[in-house]
């Protein structure tokens, strides 16, 4: 008899055939690792997620190439384009009343008339500027006794009238408005309109600085805003925006040393510069005497 040499409380192993059946009853290889040895139940699992994100790639790709394939807007179209609303035009006014009565009165005088958000202008010949304004101010059913402004428009393009004097008029008792417009040049320029509305004075001074715009009959044409002696209309489209070298800037802008330019601070500082001049010197002398600088319009 053999020795039994097994203990007690436990069980003989089993030991695995050396191959395996499938269901025909066939031997089939058991499955190897990379190592050549058959992998274990944590090995076979990893290959199975590695083989799964695999075929995940391989289908994102797959979409991918169908979309770039596939025009965007053979799948889904464009929303309509929506068209911007216009705004207001100017519409043609011949057949406003006061065109009317205008045409009656002055003929080939009036031009062109159109009207815009309710606003009425009218074209007239320089000519009969004055005669105009003065049949609009005395009219007995809108009298325009008031000039709200007087401007200009530079036009370089226009070369025979690149300028055009704007009337601005509002009748206080009908309360209605117009616009008159002037095309002028810089020879010819314009009859002062002063006569009809002194307060026509400063406005068309300020035009003839500005522009250079010419007012003939005017009682007292010089700049307004500038010095007597600048040179160039600042508000026309061809003048320079940029500093300017020139002859006032030469005699009144001198140039100025360390020293020069610390007084010039100094009595900026203790109020010595506005009574530089003997003409600002006058006018303190006016001022404290109560009298008027200019006389006022009768």
């Amino acid at each position: 008899m053999s020795e039994d040499t097994k203990q007690p409380g436990s069980d003989e192993p089993t030991q695995p055939d050396a191959s395996a059946t499938d269901s025909s009853g066939k031997p089939t290889s058991p499955i190897k690792s990379a190592s050549g040895s058959a992998p274990t139940g944590s090995d076979a699992e990893k290959a199975s997620m590695v083989d799964e994100a695999k075929a995940r790639v391989a289908a994102v790709k797959e979409s991918l190439a169908n979309q770039a394939a596939t025009p965007a807007d053979a799948t889904a179209p464009k929303p309509p384009v929506k068209k911007k609303d216009e705004g207001p035009k100017p519409s043609d006014a011949s057949g406003h009343p006061l065109v009317k009565k205008l045409k009656d009165k002055f003929g080939q005088a009036i031009g062109e008339a159109v009207e815009f958000i309710g606003q009425l202008s009218v074209t007239v010949e320089r000519q009969h500027i004055v005669a105009i304004c003065d049949f609009l101010r005395t009219d007995l059913k809108t009298p325009f006794n008031y000039l709200s402004d007087l401007t200009c428009v530079h036009f370089p393009d226009r070369k025979e009238a690149p300028f055009e004097v704007v009337y601005n008029l509002f009748s206080i008792t009908a309360n209605e408005r117009v616009r008159l417009k002037v095309r002028v040049n810089e020879q010819e320029g314009v009859e002062s309109v002063t006569g009809v509305w002194p307060a026509a004075n400063w406005l068309e001074r300020e035009v003839f600085d500005l522009f250079g715009v010419h007012f003939a009959g005017h009682p007292d044409l010089r700049r307004l805003l500038l010095p007597p002696d600048w040179e160039g209309h600042p508000l026309r489209k061809d003048f320079p925006l940029e500093f300017v070298e020139n002859e006032w800037t030469a005699k009144h802008l001198p140039e100025m040393d360390e020293v020069q330019l610390e007084q010039l601070h100094q009595r900026r500082a203790y109020g010595l510069e506005i009574l530089s001049v003997p003409q600002e010197r006058v006018m303190r002398e006016i001022f404290r005497g109560g009298k008027d600088v200019m006389p006022k319009d009768k």
